[in-house]
C-alpha cells in the first residue's frame, strides 16, 4: 500500500508597513507621530472621568537607526503627545474619529495654508490635505499657556456639549528632528471646504509688536 503526500506551498508575504512621505523630515515624523500616538491610545481604556493628574500626562516615543523608509524618515526622532486621554475626550466631544482623524493627517502630508497671518511666534499654519485639520507650529510658550487653560477649557467644552465658536484643540505634540525642537497644535479648521472664503480678519489678543507696516497699510486687504 502506498501513500502520497502533498506538499503545501506557502508564499511569504510581506507586511505592509505604512509610509510617511513629506517633502521635509519633520512633516514625516509628525504624521508617523499621530499615527503612532492614536493607535497606541486606541489599547487604553477610556477612563469613566479624566484625573487631575491626566492633565500633566504625556507619552514618549524615541526611535533610533531607523532604516526602514530612510528617504523620507531620519535615523533619530522623539515624538512626545501631551495629555492623550484629555485631548481624546476633546475629540469624541467635538465628534471627531480618531481614524478619520488619522486618515486626515497621514495619508498625505499637509499643506500650507494661503493665510499665515503675523503669528508671534512666528510658527507656520498647514492644513491637512483634505482641509479638515490645521496644524500649527508652536513655541514653548504657548504649549505652557495651553496647559493653563486646558482644564478649564475642557470643563467648558463639556458643558456646553462640544458646542463651541472657540478653537478646536484636539492634539499637542513637540517632535525633535535632527537635534531642533517643534512644537505642534492640531485643531479643526472651521472654514468651508466647498465655499470660497473672500475675507480673512486675524484677529489678535494683544496689541504688542501688532503694528501694520507701511507696505501692509496700502494693501487692498492688508491680512
Amino acid at each position: 500500500m502506498s501513500t502520497h503526500s502533498k506538499r503545501k506551498h506557502i508564499k511569504a508575504v510581506s507586511q505592509k508597513v505604512k509610509l510617511f512621505r513629506a517633502n521635509e523630515p519633520l512633516l514625516s515624523v509628525f504624521m508617523w507621530g499621530v499615527n503612532h500616538t492614536i493607535g497606541a491610545l486606541s489599547h487604553v481604556n477610556i477612563p469613566v472621568m479624566l484625573m487631575p493628574d491626566d492633565f500633566k500626562a504625556f507619552t514618549k516615543t524615541r526611535v533610533d537607526n531607523q532604516f526602514f523608509n530612510k528617504e523620507n524618515m531620519p535615523s533619530h526622532f522623539k515624538v512626545k503627545e501631551y495629555c492623550p486621554l484629555v485631548f481624546r475626550n476633546l475629540r469624541e466631544r467635538f465628534g471627531v474619529d480618531d481614524s478619520d482623524f488619522v486618515n486626515s493627517l497621514t495619508k498625505s502630508q499637509p499643506i500650507m495654508a494661503k493665510y499665515q497671518g503675523r503669528s508671534g511666534g512666528g510658527g507656520r499654519i498647514l492644513l491637512s490635505y483634505d482641509k479638515k485639520y490645521i496644524v500649527k507650529t508652536s513655541c514653548p510658550e504657548e504649549v505652557e499657556q495651553m496647559h493653563h487653560i486646558l482644564k478649564p477649557y475642557h470643563q467648558y467644552i463639556v458643558e456646553n456639549h462640544g458646542q463651541t465658536v472657540l478653537p478646536q484643540y484636539l492634539a499637542v505634540y513637540r517632535l525633535t528632528v535632527e537635534g531642533g525642537e517643534t512644537y505642534i497644535i492640531v485643531m479643526r479648521h472651521l472654514f468651508s471646504q466647498n465655499l470660497p472664503v473672500h475675507k480673512l480678519y486675524d484677529l489678535k489678543g494683544s496689541t504688542v509688536d501688532r503694528q501694520a507696516t507701511d507696505k501692509e497699510k496700502v494693501c487692498f486687504h492688508p491680512i
